[in-house]
C-alpha cells in the first residue's frame, strides 16, 4: 500500500472504499484489481476508470473538511494534472493535516470511460506439446478450444480440457465466473485419438519419466525445520515454491534456494527437465536478506503503520519488517490476539474438533453448523458408507486466521440460520484450521490419503486471502468426488444456491444408488427366498431319505429277526422230531391210539401213538410239524376239549384218546 493513501487503513477498509467508488460487488474481483496496484486505493480506482487527462490526484486538507462517502472527515479532491507524478512525488509520505480515512475521489461523469479488460493467461499441455493462450476473463472455455484446435489441430469434438480447478466445465461457461487467477495451468484429453506410431516410442519414454515422483527434501534454515514432500515429475519448480511459499510464508519472490542444478534456469521447468536428483533431492530455502527498516515501537492494541520500501511490496512482505500480519489487518499486537481455533499439536483429531467448537461458539455464537466431533475417515464413513436412503454430502469447512474474510464469513455465512439449517439436514460437516503451517500440512496428508492427491494439491493452490473455503465432498462407488469449492468472498444467497446446486447432484446420484440398491436387494431376497426354498426341499429330500433308510433298516432287522426265529423254529421242530418215539405198529400187543389231526390249512396229520404215550410226545409230534404248543391249541371235536390245557404227564389213555380221535388245531387268540 502506497504511504500517500494513509499507512494506518487496513485492508477491509480499503476493500470497502475500492468497492463503493466502483461499484464491483464481487470481492474476488475487487481483492485482485488492489493486489495488482500494491492496494493503493488512487491507483487501482484510476486502474479501473482512467479520466482523460491523466492519474486522479487527491488532496487533503485540513480547512473546509467534509465529511466522506465513509464517515470519516476529509476532503477528497480529484484533479487532472497536465502529467504523471514522479514515483518520489506519489511515494511521498502525507502531510500532518492529512487525514488517515480513505476517499472515493470525484469523477467527472461525461469523461468515465470503461475499465479495461482483465485478461488471462493459459499454459496449455497436450501430450509433448504446449500452448500459452492469453484470453479476456469475458470470454468462454470454447474460446480457448477454438484456439487450441487452430494450434493443436485437434477438433473440438474430440477434445476434453482439464485441469480447472472447480472441475469440468461446459464450453459456454464464461471465464470471469470460474474466478480463476491470472496465471492457469490446463491439460488437453484427447481420448477418442490414439496416438500416432511414430510417436508413440518416443512418447512412452517420456511418459514413465512424466509419471515419476520427486521427493523433495527441503531445509527451511530459518525456522530450522525440514519438510519431506513428493512432487509429480510434470510439476513446475514455479509450483514447488509456491506450495513452499504456503508452508513458510516466505514469498515466491523473497525466496532464496540452495541445491537446485544449474540447468534449472527457468521456474518454468517440470521437475523431470529440472535435472534433480532422482528419486530424492535436497534443498535449502531461506528468506532474502533486505535491507532493515525500523519501525517506532507501538502501544499495544494500537494500529501499525506500515512502510513501503522503495518497490513498492505487498502486505505479505510485512513480516521482513518485524511486523505481525495480524496487526496489519487491525487485530493488534500479540497481547490482543484471539486464542487459535485449534492447537497447534493436539494428537487427537476428535481433541482437535471439540476445542475449534469451542473457541467457533465463543466467537461467533451458538448458532452455527454441527462440526462432526470425529477424524475425517470417520466423517467419511457417516457420510458415504450407510444405506444409500440415508447418506449425506461431506461439508468441510477449512478455517484460517489469517484472513480478511475469516469473520465475516464465519458470522454472517455459517452462522445464518439458513445455511446451519440446511447443512444440519443434508450434510455432515466437518471442520479444520489451516492457520498453523503443521496443522495445515497434517489436513493435506489427510485429504491425500482419503480424496487422493488432486484435492489436495487443489487445496494447496489457494492463497490466504481466498480462505476460508468450504469443500463439498459427495461419495461416489469407486471414490469421493468434490463438487464444489466455495471460497470466503461469496453471499448467504450465492452459498445457499451452490449447496442446493450440489444437492441437486447429489439427490440424482441417491436416487440412482437407491434404485441399484433396492434392485440389489430385491435380487437377493429372491436369492434368498430360492436359497431357503432349495434348502427346505434337500430338508425334505434327506428327511425322507433317512426315513426310507430307517424303514429298509427296520425290514432287513424285522427279515433278520424273522430268520432266526425261523432257524430256531426250525432247530426246535427238528430237535423235537428226532426225539419222538417210533410209531408203533398196530399189530403190537400194546394198546394203540390213531390220531387224526386236522391242521388249519385243511391237511390232516396221522400217526399212531402207544396208549401209554404222555400227552407231552403228541404235543412234540404236533410242535414237530410246526404247530408249537404255545400258538397253536389241540381241541376234540365232540365234544369240544382242549388238550393242550390239560396235564402233558397224563397219558392218551387217561385223556381219552384211545383207541382213535380226530382232532383238530387252531390258533390261540
Amino acid at each position: 500500500m502506497a504511504s500517500d493513501t494513509g499507512s494506518n487503513m487496513d485492508r477491509e477498509m480499503i476493500l470497502a472504499d475500492f468497492q463503493a467508488c466502483t461499484g464491483i460487488d464481487n470481492i474476488a474481483e475487487a481483492i485482485t484489481l488492489l493486489e495488482l496496484n500494491n492496494w493503493d486505493l488512487v491507483a487501482a480506482i484510476n486502474g479501473v476508470i482512467p479520466q482523460e487527462n491523466g492519474i486522479l490526484q487527491s488532496n487533503f486538507t485540513s480547512e473546509g473538511s467534509q465529511t466522506s462517502p465513509f464517515g470519516e472527515n476529509s476532503q477528497a479532491a480529484a484533479t487532472a494534472p497536465t502529467a504523471p507524478p514522479s514515483r518520489a512525488e506519489s511515494s511521498s509520505p502525507p502531510s500532518s493535516s492529512s487525514s488517515s480515512s480513505a476517499f472515493c475521489p470525484i469523477l467527472p461523469s461525461r469523461h468515465i470511460v470503461e475499465r479495461q479488460p482483465r485478461m488471462l493467461n493459459f499454459h496449455v499441455e497436450y501430450r509433448t506439446r504446449s500452448v500459452e493462450v492469453v484470453l479476456e476473463e469475458a470470454s468462454t472455455v470454447g474460446d480457448i478450444k477454438q484456439i487450441l484446435e487452430t494450434e493443436l489441430h485437434v477438433p473440438v469434438s474430440k477434445m476434453q480440457l482439464k485441469g480447472w480447478k472447480s472441475g469440468d466445465v461446459s464450453d459456454s461457461t464464461v471465464l470471469r465466473s470460474l474466478h480463476l487467477p491470472k496465471n492457469n495451468s490446463l491439460y488437453v484429453l484427447t481420448p477418442d485419438i490414439a496416438p500416432s506410431a511414430t510417436t508413440s516410442q518416443s512418447s512412452s519414454i517420456q511418459q514413465e519419466s512424466l509419471n515419476q515422483s520427486y521427493l523433495l527434501i527441503i531445509s527451511h534454515r530459518e525456522a530450522q525445520r525440514e519438510y519431506s514432500l513428493n512432487f509429480p515429475a510434470t510439476r513446475t519448480i514455479q509450483e514447488v515454491k509456491r506450495n513452499i511459499s504456503d508452508l513458510t510464508n516466505i514469498p515466491v519472490r523473497h525466496q532464496q534456494w540452495d541445491g537446485w542444478p544449474a540447468s534449472a534456469s527457468d521456474d518454468s521447468m517440470t521437475l523431470s527437465s529440472s535435472g534433480i536428483s532422482y528419486p530424492c533431492h535436497h534443498l535449502t530455502v531461506c528468506r532474502r536478506s533486505s535491507p532493515a527498516t525500523t519501525l517506532e515501537p507501538s502501544e499495544e492494541c494500537t494500529d501499525v503503520h506500515m512502510v513501503s520500501d522503495s518497490e513498492g511490496d505487498d502486505f505479505e512482505d510485512a513480516s521482513e519488517f518485524g511486523v505481525d500480519e495480524s496487526e496489519i489487518f487491525g487485530m493488534g499486537s500479540s497481547s490482543c490476539r484471539k486464542s487459535p481455533m485449534m492447537p497447534e499439536n493436539s494428537e487427537n483429531e476428535g481433541d482437535a474438533l471439540l476445542h475449534f467448537t469451542g473457541e467457533f461458539s465463543s466467537r461467533y455464537g451458538d448458532c452455527h453448523p454441527v462440526f462432526f466431533i470425529g477424524s475425517l475417515e470417520a466423517a467419511s464413513q457417516e457420510a458415504f458408507f450407510g444405506k444409500a436412503r440415508d447418506r449425506k454430502l461431506l461439508a468441510i469447512y477449512l478455517h484460517n486466521d489469517d484472513s480478511v474474510l475469516s469473520n465475516v464469513f464465519c458470522s454472517q455465512m455459517m452462522c445464518a440460520e439458513s445455511i446451519v439449517s440446511y447443512l444440519s439436514q443434508n450434510f455432515i460437516t466437518w471442520a479444520w484450521d489451516v492457520t498453523k503451517e503443521a496443522n495445515k500440512a497434517r489436513l493435506l496428508t489427510m485429504c491425500t490419503r482419503h480424496f487422493g492427491s488432486v484435492v489436495a494439491q487443489t487445496i494447496r493452490t489457494y492463497k490466504t486471502d481466498q480462505f476460508p473455503l468450504l469443500l463439498i465432498v459427495m461419495g461416489k462407488r469407486t471414490s469421493n468426488e468434490v463438487l464444489n469449492v466455495i471460497q470466503g468472498n461469496t453471499t448467504v444467497d450465492e452459498l445457499m444456491m451452490r449447496l442446493m446446486g450440489a444437492m441437486e447432484i447429489f439427490t440424482a446420484q441417491q436416487q440412482e444408488d437407491i434404485r441399484d440398491e433396492d434392485e440389489r436387494e430385491a435380487r437377493e431376497m429372491v436369492k434368498r427366498e430360492q436359497d431357503e426354498a432349495y434348502r427346505l426341499s434337500l430338508e425334505a429330500d434327506r428327511k425322507k431319505r433317512e426315513a426310507q433308510e430307517r424303514e429298509e433298516a427296520e425290514q432287513v432287522r424285522q427279515e433278520r429277526i424273522r430268520k432266526e426265529q425261523e432257524e430256531e423254529r426250525e432247530a426246535i421242530r427238528l430237535s423235537l422230531e428226532q426225539a419222538l418215539p417210533p410209531e408203533p405198529k398196530e399189530e403190537e400187543g400194546e394198546p394203540v391210539s390213531k390220531l387224526r389231526i386236522r391242521t388249519p390249512s385243511g391237511e390232516f396229520l396221522e400217526r399212531r401213538f402207544l396208549g401209554s404215550c404222555k400227552l407231552q410226545v403228541l404235543f412234540d409230534f404236533v410242535a414237530s410239524k410246526g404247530y408249537p404248543s404255545d400258538e397253536f391249541k389241540l381241541l376234540t371235536t365232540f365234544p369240544r376239549r382242549n388238550i393242550t390245557q390239560l396235564d402233558p404227564a397224563w397219558t392218551l389213555l387217561e385223556a381219552k384218546l384211545f383207541p382213535q380221535e380226530t382232532l383238530f388245531l387252531e390258533a390261540k387268540e
